[in-house]
């Protein structure tokens, strides 16, 4: 069966574009959207929203600054606006990119974990953490979906917002007929490192648009079954080498203590290769959350595998760009104080925006709700493969199924997402605790373990989770980490 198509009504005017960029105040993902617009060949104008006002007028200011660059190609306009349903009116692109203060949730879902023995490497996507991520986002998008059905309903929506899967499916979920795709890089990045190994070990001249893979996966969890560069075939060189030194490395602490916490050594995806004989698509650190049995002796095994935990510390000062390198300090450039210089991130927005405005078909991988694309996972949650996008239209590619045992851990998976969905629905609470209780990462404790997690992570972040309906719960009136 071909799966759906999803597609706008109205085509986008390339020369009178208007986005509304959703957490407009971002520290990471607006700087890089802005530069890259500035070099890009559409016009138009951005509505920057976030509940930080002052980091969304930040951001408006250095928006309208890079214009004034010499090296700016096209013609942008900035403002940070105070309300939602004004940065949504008549948009033709809605950006979703999202968080809390990590100070007072992203630490929780990491150090709280940690005291119960799960020690997890990220806490963004799947675990313990990232199902409390999950749900004190969710209703957050469903009220976007609604604000959009009411304020632009044939826009196209761009959601870079962690727990990509969780909050994508979200959107859908309130509002059947949106046209928004979850977008992340891993998949861009296993293929910039395909392009590597075709370089170093066959000798050819190759960058990641060279690399095409059949992926096929939920986010974080993908899968690649093909892979070719220029058109030859390299399944052949990835057995050779998932036997060989390069995917046979271990390390230690000492190894690692100097690495950045996003150096991926590539061993745990060489580990389960070599067990399913399919290759993960996504960085190791990642991929060490679904696949649980990575992180059985906590950090020692981490470690071993070639992972370094991004941990609470790390988190709490990703806030503050003075503390944190991933974090783009826009008013150092605009002050002098740092040198700028205008380049493109390296991100597909613009792509896709291309292929979307007829400058295509442009291919990608792309996260949409499942319409038969992957074939042995039911319709309705949200799966990652590749799309072909061309004007005004994004078609999922039939991409097939799994390998049974595959297949067994990422269902296992799609229940967890998709029973927090249901219960998010009416905040059910209890329901919810179903959820988290078949999780990989939670299933290593004990009945009483997991109820207690859930309760003290459920008590540090309530002023997130106000949405949830606590009042009726039974799991948290037994808990006893759960002040009620």
């Amino acid at each position: 069966m071909a799966p759906d198509a999803t597609h706008a009504e109205q085509p986008i005017d390339s020369n009178d574009l208007e986005i509304a960029y959703i957490g407009g105040g971002s520290r990471q993902w607006a700087p890089n959207l802005i530069q890259d617009l500035a070099l890009s060949e559409f016009d138009g104008h951005v509505r920057l929203y976030d509940t930080n006002q002052d980091a969304a007028e930040t951001n408006a200011e250095f928006g309208n600054w890079v214009q004034d660059d010499p090296d700016a190609t096209a013609e942008w306009s900035y403002e940070a606006v105070e309300d939602l349903d004004d940065a949504l009116a008549g948009a033709d692109a809605v950006i979703l990119s999202t968080q809390y203060d990590p100070r007072d949730t992203f630490v929780h879902d990491l150090r709280i974990p940690k005291e119960y023995g799960i020690y997890g490497a990220v806490a963004a996507t799947i675990g313990p953490g990232g199902i409390f991520r999950a749900m004190r986002t969710i209703p957050v998008f469903r009220r976007f979906a609604a604000a959009i059905r009411e304020n632009c309903p044939d826009a196209w929506v761009f959601n870079y917002t962690n727990p990509v899967h969780f909050v994508t499916r979200a959107l859908y979920d309130e509002y059947p007929d949106i046209n928004a795709l979850g977008l992340c890089h891993e998949v861009l990045g296993t293929r910039w490192h395909l392009a590597m190994l075709a370089e170093e070990e066959l000798g050819m001249d190759a960058e990641r648009a060279d690399v095409e893979v059949n992926v096929k996966g939920i986010n974080h969890f993908t899968w690649v079954d093909e892979a070719r560069c220029n058109g030859v075939d390299l399944w052949p060189l990835l057995h050779e080498l998932k036997d060989g030194e390069r995917g046979s490395k271990r390390f230690t602490y000492d190894d690692l203590k100097d690495d950045s916490v996003f150096n991926d050594n590539w061993q745990v995806t060489w580990e389960l290769f070599r067990r399913f004989g399919v290759l993960p698509a996504a960085g190791d650190r990642h991929l060490i959350e679904y696949a649980t049995s990575f992180i059985a002796d906590g950090q020692d095994s981490l470690n071993h595998w070639g992972v370094r935990r991004t941990d609470a510390d790390y988190r709490a000062k990703h806030w503050t760009p003075a503390e944190s390198k991933q974090t783009t300090n826009v008013e150092g450039w605009m002050e002098g104080e740092r040198e700028f210089e205008l380049e493109s991130s390296g991100e597909e927005f613009l792509d896709i925006l291309e292929g979307l405005t007829g400058d295509g078909p442009y291919v990608t991988n792309v996260n949409l709700p499942n319409s038969g694309q992957v074939s042995d996972i039911e319709q309705g949650p949200v799966v990652e493969t590749n799309a072909v996008v061309r004007d005004n239209q994004v078609k999922p590619v039939n991409a097939g199924g799994f390998p049974r045992p595959v297949r067994s851990m990422v269902q296992g998976h799609v229940d967890t997402i998709e029973t927090i969905i249901e219960a998010a629905r009416t905040g059910d609470v209890d329901y919810a605790f179903q959820g988290f209780s078949t999780d990989d990462q939670v299933q290593t404790l004990t009945p009483d373990e997991s109820r207690e997690l859930f309760g003290e992570l459920f008590d540090a972040e309530a002023e997130f989770l106000q949405d949830w309906n606590v009042d009726d719960s039974d799991v948290l009136a037994k808990a006893d980490t759960f002040d009620a």
